[in-house]
């Protein structure tokens, strides 16, 4: 089985800037043939940690909820809280670190944060996958009901796993807080 893969440089020209390349990409890899009017749609992203950098800058995720708008879907930032303690283990701290990392309601044209297990990690559904390590996955509960889901990660090393990404994003990422425990059990 293969898939189609879609690739994005990095060069920029004065004719079409890295937010508009990146639209353009997202609309061929066929953001309107998944997204329907009025989907609430789940944009899961990393908001990073008070004070670091390792995130996807705002202005790239802008531009996505821009072009998810774009097909009448209705987007949402979220995340899942931490198991470890810090500025993201309750949704208060979680919020406050989004937005002072650039993840705003008015810097992201009006997209919300969510976070996706509520206030302290909680708000959780169980899903039956019956896989070999686990039969259920408890996932936030504002993610299993939203329409849609759009994962955005970037690639990052990992101290236990060598590196993160996409798979990271939406495994761990979506777990609540007993998801996250039963997964690093």
């Amino acid at each position: 089985m293969s898939a189609d893969v879609f690739f994005m440089d990095l060069t920029a020209t004065s004719r079409e800037n890295l937010p508009a390349k990146l639209a353009r990409l997202v609309k061929k890899a066929g953001i309107k043939t998944i997204l329907s009017k009025n989907d609430l749609t789940a944009v899961k992203i990393h908001f990073g940690e008070q004070g670091n950098t390792s995130f996807i800058r705002p202005i790239y995720i802008r531009q996505l909820i821009q072009t998810i708008r774009e097909t009448k879907a209705i987007p949402f930032l979220t995340d899942a809280n931490t198991l470890y303690v810090g500025t993201r283990s309750d949704a208060v701290s979680h919020i406050k670190t989004a937005i002072e990392n650039g993840f705003s309601y008015s810097s992201m044209d009006g997209a919300p944060v969510i976070i996706a297990d509520g206030l302290f990690g909680k708000s959780e559904t169980a899903v039956q996958v019956d896989m070999k390590h686990c039969d259920t996955v408890y996932i936030g509960s504002e993610i299993i009901t939203a329409n849609a889901l759009v994962s955005v990660a970037h690639f990052k090393g990992h101290e236990l796993s060598g590196f993160g990404g996409t798979l990271k994003n939406l495994g761990m990422g979506c777990a609540s807080r007993r998801g996250k425990l039963a997964q690093h059990s």
